[in-house]
């Protein structure tokens, strides 16, 4: 067994490649082998929000706190709030974040591989969009 207390979870920035606003990670689990479980603890500021991307084996949100959105590139548009879940099917493109006047704390589990991430951010017409 692994403990770490919630005191020793480092939480790094984002970055802007695949982000907009301020969003950071902190690692919750540590694979090792491929295809193992991936669990991040991510933290949006309001308004701050992922690019388009998918999963290979599909992705499973849960969160935490605060408040957001997630939308398919098909349009389906879905705000979320604590205690949720929401799950992304293997190759679903989707975005997700919070919301303009929340943060947004969710557990992300995935398996099967780094995201995928498309060329595009997400404009502001689609994070308006609701």
């Amino acid at each position: 067994m692994e403990h770490t207390p919630s005191t020793a979870i480092e939480w790094q920035p984002s970055g802007e490649e695949h982000f907009t606003g301020r969003v950071r990670f902190g690692v919750l689990s540590r694979p090792r082998s491929e295809g193992a479980l991936n669990a991040l603890g991510v933290l949006f500021e309001p308004g701050s929000r992922s690019d388009w991307h998918s999963h290979p084996d599909g992705q499973v949100l849960y969160i935490a706190s605060g408040a957001g959105v997630v939308q398919t590139e098909a349009g389906e548009t879905v705000e979320m709030s604590s205690g949720d879940v929401v799950y992304a099917p293997p190759g679903e493109v989707h975005w997700h974040g919070a919301l303009p006047h929340s943060h947004m704390v969710q557990l992300s589990l995935t398996t099967g591989g780094v995201t995928e991430w498309t060329s595009r951010k997400v404009t502001e017409e689609e994070y308006r969009r609701r």
